[in-house]
């Protein structure tokens, strides 16, 4: 087994990422958001004047989980118990941020070093009635970690760092297998030493882990040509509190249901995953991305779409709506780079949509797709930009969470919601949300700015991502948690999703039963009670609340 040559490292508690990459917005940004939005510099608390609860861990408890990990690994101490008090929502900042007198944290940090370990760390658990709330890079952003101990009367957070390694190589089968804790960057880095690469890159990939992929059924910018995370599993190593589980045993199955979708996207309440087998590719040769112009939102869905439904889809196709384009060109400058990054390029269009499309192959590969893209974007009204364009695009990849801290600092509320539904629906999903959003934020004296865009496209339908900017209410979190509400009523009332690749965690639960319906949900817990008897996985995520 191969470990990575270094550890990515933890985020800071209080944001995004890690400290030399914080972005501050220049007081021209910050003044001009205090005149749109009536914002107010709000910056974080220092870390001395955080409160956290006290632990509640029971000796015998600790006791038993020290016999399992050894006492070094069973951690307790206010600084590893913040930065595991939860993921990375806005709604987990600000609870930090702001002068809330006591923040729920975990009562211990358990982190197992292999898979024996982590079927006795949750048997010791279930024994003494302990919650346990699996972690990987903690990079959710829909409370998928948060510490809470539901009807017990301690938690702990199972830090799955310390199963850190790239198991196995299969080069013939073009397959991998990996631990759960290993970062995205460190795995690619040691898949690379093989000329391979997973080619899964989604906006957390700088701090997300392979277990949290599998268990949250990630989707990467790459989606459209390397297929989401769950499309890419062939088998699991699964460790419950009634046992273990390892399914996948071909490249497909006819021998009943295919018990390996259970797991994937149960998010921790089902199981701990630890051992992901995944396809693998090589390192592409060619990697070519373009951007495009297109006069309305409707005009560069419609060319997506038709890519999508020619099977010509490059591997990146995103589109964003009018206001997304004109406030990252705002931003950044024409090329769409982050603050601080590259130059601005020559201009894009006044007006008018931006799409991102990228292609990854051989050479000769790229060169046929690309040339069937171009004939169907130009002739569905798009019009290719200079080179630069798309190169801001991935230069600023991985800012955007760095960019909404500098504006929590400004005073901004800043969040995200995504959906997904079906091309002809798309156009009275996309309205209703920005009017659900739009009317609730109003309605508080806080008039937002709504931007969407497409990112995963499928021959059926497509995503929508949102990005929701007001200025900070008394009440944020009641303020925001009144704007999704309404958002998720208007995705569910129009029969889309409620999350295409957020999970569900705890903000989405209250929408399961619209999603699958009531005998869905009975199968849900069903799962539950077979895998977990007592209860202690990730209490309040998944399922929705008992009635």
């Amino acid at each position: 087994m191969t470990a990575p040559a270094s550890r990515v490292p933890d985020m800071l508690w209080y944001g995004w990422g890690v400290p030399d990459r914080q972005i501050h917005l220049p007081d021209s940004v910050t003044a001009l958001l205090g005149q749109a939005l009536g914002v107010h510099p709000s910056p974080p608390r220092a870390e001395p004047d955080v409160r956290l609860a006290e632990s509640a861990l029971p000796p015998d408890a600790a006791g038993a989980l020290a016999a399992v990990v050894g006492a070094g690994h069973v951690r307790t101490g206010d600084d590893v118990r913040l930065l595991h008090s939860g993921g990375k929502s806005t709604i987990d900042l600000l609870r930090r941020r702001r002068d809330h007198p006591v923040l729920d944290a975990p009562d211990a940090v358990v982190l197992p070093a292999d898979h024996a370990q982590v079927l006795a760390v949750l048997a010791a658990c279930a024994r003494h009635g302990v919650a346990v709330v699996p972690f990987g890079g903690g990079t959710s952003v829909v409370g998928g970690v948060e510490p809470a101990r539901g009807r017990f009367a301690a938690v702990i957070t199972l830090d799955l760092r310390r199963l850190d390694r790239l198991i196995a190589v299969d080069a013939e089968s073009a397959t991998a297998t990996l631990q759960p804790g290993l970062k995205a960057p460190e795995a690619e880095s040691l898949l690379a030493d093989h000329g391979l690469t997973l080619g899964h890159y989604p906006q957390s990939f700088e701090h997300a882990t392979i277990g949290g992929f599998a268990a949250t059924r990630s989707s990467g910018q790459s989606s459209a040509g390397y297929g989401r995370f769950d499309d890419l599993v062939v088998a699991l190593r699964v460790a419950t509190p009634a046992g273990e589980l390892c399914l996948g045993r071909a490249p497909a199955s006819a021998a009943g249901p295919d018990l390996r979708q259970l797991f994937l996207g149960s998010e921790g309440a089902f199981g701990v995953i630890t051992e992901v087998t995944v396809r693998v590719r090589p390192v592409p040769p060619t990697q070519l991305d373009e951007a495009w112009w297109f006069p309305d939102f409707g005009a560069g869905a419609t060319a997506l779409r038709r890519l999508a439904q020619a099977d010509a889809l490059p591997a990146i196709a995103r589109l964003s709506d009018e206001a997304e384009t004109a406030v990252n060109a705002a931003l950044s400058g024409p090329a769409g780079a982050p603050p601080g990054g590259p130059a601005a390029a020559p201009a894009v269009p006044a007006g008018g949509t931006l799409a991102i499309t990228g292609y990854e192959g051989t050479a000769e590969a790229v060169a046929a797709r690309r040339s069937a893209a171009t004939a169907i974007l130009a002739g569905a009204g798009g019009m290719p930009l200079p080179e630069p364009a798309a190169a801001g695009w991935r230069a600023g990849r991985f800012a955007a969470p760095y960019l909404r801290d500098g504006l929590l600092d400004a005073g901004a509320l800043v969040e995200t919601l995504e959906t997904a539904t079906s091309w002809s629906a798309l156009p009275a999903l996309y309205a209703a949300v920005r009017a659900a959003v739009t009317g609730t934020l109003t309605g508080q004296g806080t008039p937002p700015l709504v931007l969407c865009h497409i990112s995963h496209v499928y021959p059926t339908g497509a995503s929508l991502y949102f990005t929701v900017v007001a200025a900070v209410a008394a009440d944020p979190i009641a303020q925001w948690q009144a704007t999704k509400r309404a958002a998720g009523d208007a995705i569910t009332s129009h029969g889309a999703t409620i999350s295409h690749h957020h999970a569900v965690g705890t903000d989405h639960r209250g929408w399961m039963t619209a999603e699958v319906g009531d005998l869905g949900v009975a199968v849900l817990r069903a799962v539950k009670a077979t895998v977990d008897p007592a209860g202690i996985l990730n209490p309040g995520k998944l399922l929705p609340p008992e009635p």
